[in-house]
């Protein structure tokens, strides 16, 4: 038969019930309060790039991208139809002002040229021999003119003497009034011949201007035959390097079509494009800064293209050290041109969280371990900083560096 169990040995295992489902429970919570930690996600600081909230001045600009060309680039056209007999360079090699570069076929311009010598020779005769026919036309002409003068003269002598034999009775008023006509006939013939003389000295000087014009329209045009006969010696304009060269030995080459390019690459600038829609912002003189790598150029814009091309406009801008060892031929680079300056503004540190004016949500640092997900409106940019508009104040920390893969969470631990 069972004995009872005292009271003091039930109270005992009673406590140690207590004390037991006490313990898990503890454990329980301990555990789950290490699960709940653990499920917090936390960063590294050193793993993230911070910006401190401060207040100055922006130079407000808009950012295009860019590509780094010769300075200095010639294009050297074929002046005229031909083919390519030598070549003498090739493209990489150094050139200085005069160096033959190729030899083209020359022969049939050559006998176009010899052709045209030969008829300026002729054109420059027949000018000389019209400016004799008119010496020679005029001097006639001037010689029946006195002729003329002198035989006025003689008809004014016989009419003095027809009317003085007539006021002694030995003439007649007949004889006088045929003398009286033979003068003036003879005056006006004469007036006849000064006009036809001067109109024809205004004739001949106008024949000889218009083949004098004729021969120096004729020498410009053997003139430009020669230039194009010395241009089709291929030969560098100026020391360069060579960066194209059409190398086919006996290749056809029609008139205006490139056959080599001579570059300066020492000296550099940036040909830039942005979109249309920031065309108002980009204007010649504009201050631009032009990034490579971590480092900047500064520079301004020299020129733009009035007309936007599949939606973008083009610039060029000059660089104030264009020989800079980082500058290549063909370097794509990022362009910042300047636009407007804000004075007293927050700001923070561009970055590529930044993609234009509008609201983000950025990780700012609350306390010394966390970081707080908050709403931030930015306004403008320039390539080291972005205006703040709301959202933070002086002296936020916030990050600045890429939290796309932290983009659903609103809290972070920072681990140091």
């Amino acid at each position: 038969m069972d004995r009872e169990i005292p009271k003091e040995v039930r109270t005992k295992e009673r406590n140690k019930r207590i004390i037991k489902y006490g313990g898990i429970g503890g454990g329980c919570v301990v555990l789950l309060i290490v699960l709940i930690s653990l499920m917090r996600s936390s960063v590294k600081e050193k793993d993230l790039v911070f910006s401190e909230v401060s207040q100055g001045t922006i130079e407000v600009s808009v950012s295009a991208s860019g590509k780094v060309v010769p300075a200095f680039e010639e294009i050297i056209n074929s002046p005229i139809n031909t083919r390519i007999l030598e070549v003498y360079k090739k493209g990489g090699d150094s050139v200085d002002v005069g160096t033959p570069i190729l030899k083209l076929d020359l022969q049939s311009a050559e006998t176009e040229y010899k052709k045209q010598l030969d008829e300026e020779q002729m054109k420059r005769y027949q000018l000389e021999q019209q400016e004799v026919n008119n010496n020679t036309f005029l001097s006639d002409l001037e010689m029946q003119v006195k002729v003329a003068e002198m035989k006025v003269n003689r008809m004014e002598v016989e009419l003095r003497n027809e009317r003085y034999l007539d006021s002694l009775g030995s003439g007649t008023t007949d004889r006088v009034h045929q003398a009286e006509l033979n003068f003036k006939t003879g005056k006006l013939e004469l007036e006849q011949l000064h006009q036809q003389l001067a109109n024809e000295r205004k004739v001949k000087a106008a024949d000889l201007k218009v083949k004098q014009l004729e021969y120096e329209i004729f020498l410009k045009g053997l003139k430009e035959t020669k230039r194009t006969l010395d241009d089709a010696q291929v030969r560098s304009p100026r020391k360069a390097i060579l960066t194209y060269i059409n190398n086919q030995i006996g290749a056809q080459v029609t008139e205006g079509s490139q056959i080599a390019v001579i570059s300066d690459l020492s000296h550099f600038k940036v040909e830039g494009e942005i979109a249309d829609t920031y065309g108002d912002r980009v204007a010649a003189g504009g201050k631009a800064i032009v990034k490579i790598g971590s480092e900047k150029l500064e520079g301004q814009v020299s020129s733009v293209t009035p007309l936007s091309k599949n939606g973008v406009i083009s610039f060029t801008v000059q660089l104030v050290d264009d020989s800079n060892r980082r500058l290549r031929s063909g370097l794509k680079t990022d362009v910042y041109v300047m636009n407007a300056v804000k004075e007293d503004v927050l700001r923070i540190a561009n970055a590529s969280y930044y993609v234009g004016r509008g609201d983000y949500e950025l990780f700012v640092m609350d306390g010394s371990n966390e970081l707080v997900k908050r709403k931030v409106q930015l306004g403008d940019s320039n390539f080291e900083y972005v205006e703040v508009i709301s959202g933070l104040q002086p002296g936020d920390r916030v990050v600045v560096s890429d939290m796309s893969q932290y983009k659903n969470k609103n809290k972070l631990k920072l681990k140091k």
